[in-house]
C-alpha cells in the first residue's frame, strides 16, 4: 500500500472518518469502497485572508479556462473576501459532458446506495454546521443566527429527506381488462441544469441536488455569482461523502456567461431555475426551442391578510418576521399587509412597536435580527422604491433610509426596516417585487376587497391569512391567487408537499411527489397476457 494511503488508513482507523476526503468507487463494487486520497485535519475556515475559489467539474476543482475572476463581497463589510471563477461556455461545456458521462454508472445504481451518499452527506454537512453558517453569514449578510437555524438546517434536511424518500416510491399499475394491463415507470431524465439565487443559497442549491441526484440524474450548477462560498464547500463535502465524480458539478459565473450556456446546451435536458421574473422569462424563450423541462421559481409579491377577528397580538409578532426575516430577501416575504379597517390603527401601533426591535446589526453578532442587503446595487435598489412609494404620496412610519452602522460595518450595506402606508395600490412600490426589508400597509373593508387588492399584481406565489373563521379561512385560501397560502402562520414548510407559484410566480411545482415528477420521466407500459387457448390456436 503507497505511504499516503497507508496513513490515511491509520486515521480512518483512530475514528476522524469525518477528515478525510476521499472518493468511492460504487461502480465496480457491490459495497463501499474508500480510497483516501488526502488527510488533514479538518480545521475551521480562515475567512480573514483572501480565498480564491474554483469551479468543481468531475470531481475536481479547476480554474476556469479563461482565468479570468469575479470579486466577492462581504457585504456587511463592503469589503471583497475573495476571487470565483467568471466561467464561460467551455466550462459549461466541461461539467456538462463530465455529467453526461457519469449518468449511466449513477442511473444504473440502486436506490439503497444512493440513499445512503446523501444521507452521508447530510451528516457531513451536520458536522461542519457552525462553518457552513459563518460562511453563509460572511457571503450573504444575513445574521449568523439565521444561517445556522435556517440556511444550513434546512439544507440538511433537505438531503435527508430526499435519501429516505427513496425507500418509499411507489409506482401505479392499471387492470384494463383480464387479459390487459398497464404499469408506469420512472427513469432518471439524464443531466439537469440548476441554476440558483442570492438571498438562500445553501438551502436552495441543496433543495434542487438532493432530489435531482437521488432520483438517478446528475447536475450541472450554476450557483449565484454574488454569494458562491458554500456551494463551493458543499463541494468539499460532495467528495468526502463519496458522491462519484462528475455526479454533481459546480460552475461559477454570471447568468448571461455561465448560466446562458447551461441553458443552451443540447445535453441538458431539464432546467431548474429559482430566481427572477425576467430572467425566468428569458430562460424559458430560451429552454422551450429544445423541449427541455423546465421548473421555474420567480419573484413574489406576497400579501398577509388579517380580517378583524385574528389573533392581533400573534399576527404581528409573525407579520415582523414575514416582513423582514433575512432583510426581506427571501421569495416569501409578506410585502403587502392588509388589514381590516376596523382594527388598522391597533394592528399599525403595535407592528411599529415591534418592529422597533428588530435589531439591525452585525451579523456576527448574536443580538442582530437583519443584516446586511446583499450588495451595493440592491440596497439602491431598494431605496429607489422607497422614494418611489413617497412620491406618489405614500407616508414613512418607520425606517424609510440607511442603518449607519459603526466599527467593521461602517461600510456595510445595511438598511432600516421600513414601513410605509398611504402608498396608492397602482404604485410600482405595491405592483413589483422590491425583494427587501419594505413593506406597505393598506386597510381593507371587506371580505371581496381583501381578495380583490391580494390578487391585483401580477404575482402568485404565497399569501398569509389571518382569521379565526374557519370557513372565511377555506373561503379566502381558494380565491386568492397563491401557490402557497398559510393559514395564522408563516414559512411552516413541509417537504412532503408541493411548492411553486402562480401567474408571474413561476412553472411547475416541486417538493415530495411533485420533485420526483421533474426529475424524471414516466413510462407507460402495456402488458397483454395470452390465454392457453390462443397459444393451443397458435401452434
Amino acid at each position: 500500500m503507497m505511504g499516503k494511503e497507508l496513513r490515511a488508513k491509520k486515521w480512518l482507523m483512530s475514528g476522524n472518518r469525518h477528515y478525510v476526503k476521499k472518493t468511492t468507487n460504487l461502480m465496480e463494487s457491490g459495497h463501499l469502497c474508500i480510497r483516501a486520497l488526502e488527510c488533514e485535519q479538518n480545521k475551521p475556515w480562515d475567512f480573514s485572508r483572501m480565498l480564491k475559489l474554483k469551479n468543481f467539474i468531475n470531481g475536481q476543482f479547476t480554474d476556469p479556462v479563461s482565468n479570468t475572476w469575479l470579486y466577492v463581497e462581504n457585504p456587511a463589510r463592503g469589503q471583497n473576501y475573495g476571487q470565483c471563477p467568471n466561467s464561460e461556455a467551455t466550462d459549461v461545456d466541461n461539467a456538462v459532458r463530465a455529467a453526461h458521462g457519469a449518468f449511466p454508472a449513477w442511473k444504473a445504481l440502486d436506490n439503497e446506495r444512493r440513499s445512503m451518499l446523501l444521507l452521508r452527506v447530510a451528516e457531513l454537512l451536520e458536522m461542519r454546521i457552525d462553518d457552513f453558517a459563518e460562511a453563509e453569514s460572511r457571503d450573504q449578510g444575513k445574521p449568523i443566527t439565521l444561517a445556522k437555524s435556517m440556511d444550513i438546517s434546512r439544507a440538511i434536511a433537505n438531503f435527508r429527506f430526499f435519501a429516505t424518500r427513496l425507500a418509499h416510491l411507489e409506482e401505479k399499475a392499471f387492470k384494463s381488462s383480464e387479459n390487459v394491463f398497464h404499469y408506469t415507470e420512472r427513469s432518471p431524465i439524464g443531466v439537469i441544469g440548476l441554476i440558483t439565487p442570492w438571498n438562500l443559497p445553501l438551502y436552495l442549491l441543496s433543495w434542487k441536488i438532493a432530489p435531482a441526484i437521488a432520483f438517478g440524474n446528475t447536475v450541472v450548477c450554476k450557483p449565484s455569482e454574488l454569494t458562491p462560498l458554500t456551494a463551493f464547500m458543499l463541494c468539499d463535502v460532495l467528495n468526502q461523502a463519496g458522491i462519484p465524480p462528475g455526479v454533481v458539478n459546480m460552475v461559477f459565473g454570471t447568468g448571461p456567461k455561465a448560466g446562458q450556456a447551461l441553458v443552451e446546451h443540447k445535453l441538458v435536458r431539464a432546467i431548474s431555475f429559482t430566481g427572477g421574473t425576467k430572467t425566468g422569462a428569458h430562460l424559458a424563450a430560451t429552454a422551450a426551442p429544445q423541449f427541455k423541462k423546465l421548473s421555474l421559481e420567480l419573484g413574489g409579491k406576497n400579501p398577509n391578510i388579517i380580517f378583524d377577528d385574528a389573533d392581533l397580538h400573534t399576527a404581528i409578532q409573525v407579520t415582523v418576521r414575514s416582513s423582514f426575516l433575512n432583510q426581506g430577501e427571501i421569495c416569501l416575504c409578506g410585502s403587502r399587509i392588509y388589514v381590516h379597517k376596523s382594527i388598522f390603527n391597533e394592528f399599525i401601533e403595535g407592528f411599529v412597536e415591534q418592529t422597533k426591535k428588530f435589531i439591525v446589526g452585525d451579523p456576527a453578532q448574536s443580538e442582530t435580527r437583519m443584516g446586511a442587503l446583499v450588495s451595493a446595487s440592491h440596497l439602491e435598489k431598494v431605496e429607489s422604491y422607497v422614494k418611489i412609494a413617497l412620491a406618489d404620496g405614500g407616508l414613512v412610519l418607520h425606517g424609510g433610509r440607511r442603518a449607519q452602522l459603526q466599527g467593521e460595518c461602517s461600510q456595510g450595506h445595511f438598511y432600516e426596516p421600513t414601513i410605509l402606508i398611504d402608498v396608492p395600490h397602482s404604485s410600482r412600490a405595491i405592483q413589483e417585487e422590491i425583494f427587501g426589508p419594505v413593506v406597505t400597509v393598506t386597510p381593507f373593508d371587506s371580505e371581496s376587497e381583501a381578495i380583490e387588492l391580494a390578487n391585483e399584481p401580477e404575482y402568485g406565489l404565497s399569501a398569509s391569512l389571518w382569521t379565526e373563521n374557519l370557513s372565511r379561512a377555506h373561503r379566502v385560501a381558494r380565491a386568492v391567487d397563491a401557490g402557497v397560502v398559510w393559514v395564522n402562520g408563516w414559512l411552516l414548510r413541509d417537504l412532503r408537499v408541493p411548492f411553486g407559484g402562480m401567474k408571474a410566480s413561476g412553472v411547475g411545482r416541486e417538493g415530495g411527489n411533485w420533485s420526483h415528477d421533474f426529475y424524471t420521466e414516466t413510462k407507460d407500459i402495456c402488458i397483454q397476457i395470452r390465454n392457453n387457448s390462443s397459444r393451443a390456436t397458435m401452434s
